[in-house]
């Protein structure tokens, strides 16, 4: 499977799990420790080829997803969950396997810089994503469906809208989890 895209992922380690899965070009942020010349280089890579964010699925990797798609509006993203990414408690896409990289490139999801969002903060409390004992489990569950990731409330409700989840799939998300948790 070729990439057009660059990748940017945070070190060498991922680039050769990438490289196990598919052919592809990265860009290495060199840990949280992100630069000016690397979001120089990440904004060229978008204006000539497009960039796929592929980030660790832990604190730091989403902080320097945060940090990029501010810098860089328009990127995709590539999400792998916890479980996938973790091997002897170290988690990171370089301990994904290459089925689960070649899954998470294909289900890409690109954010929107401005969006209306149609869901709201009352629709994530409506369905439990928010303020209950089981919020935080729901949340990684819904952003495990819908391969957006995990996120706090809050970034959940911004990730929802600015990659345009429909509220047919964000319905359909809840309500297989609801099925999943009544017979568990």
């Amino acid at each position: 499977m070729k990439i057009k895209e660059l990748i940017v992922v945070e070190g060498r380690d991922d680039t050769a799990a990438i490289k196990r899965a598919v052919n592809a070009d990265t860009i290495e942020t060199g840990g949280s420790a992100i630069n000016d010349r690397t979001i120089e280089k990440i904004r060229l890579a978008q204006k000539k080829r497009g960039v796929i964010i592929f980030t660790d699925p832990d604190y730091p990797g989403e902080r320097i997803r945060k940090i990029i798609s501010r810098a860089v509006p328009g990127c995709k993203h590539a999400f792998i969950t916890r479980e996938d990414g973790t091997r002897k408690g170290d988690i990171g896409v370089e301990n994904a396997s290459p089925e689960v990289i070649i899954k998470a490139l294909s289900d890409v999801h690109t954010e929107m810089a401005e969006t209306a969002g149609e869901l709201t903060s009352d629709d994530l409390l409506a369905c439990g994503l928010t303020s209950g004992p089981d919020s935080k489990e729901r949340r990684v569950k819904l952003g495990e469906r819908l391969g957006i990731g995990y996120a706090n409330a809050k970034q959940m409700l911004q990730r929802l809208n600015a990659f345009q989840i429909s509220r047919e799939d964000f319905e359909a998300a809840i309500e297989a989890i609801d099925k999943e948790e009544e017979q568990g």
